[in-house]
């Protein structure tokens, strides 16, 4: 049963470890993204309604 209690012990410690140098990385900036904001407006966000029939109509034109 002692070691229960040790090992337990451990794991808060571990945990409390990860927690302080997550907390550290936010805190110095890492997880900052100065990038992605900026070419966010180059990326569409829907998708054609029916890009098949558009498809069709091309080739159409072109074997025309």
């Amino acid at each position: 049963m002692s070691v229960f209690f040790v090992l337990v012990g451990i794991s808060i410690l571990v945990a409390g470890g990860f927690l302080t140098a997550f907390l550290i990385s936010v805190k110095s900036g890492q997880y900052d993204d100065d990038y992605t904001p900026s070419v966010r407006i180059l990326f569409d966000d829907t998708e054609p309604s029916d890009s098949s029939s558009t498809t069709t109509k091309t080739l159409t034109k072109i074997k025309s």
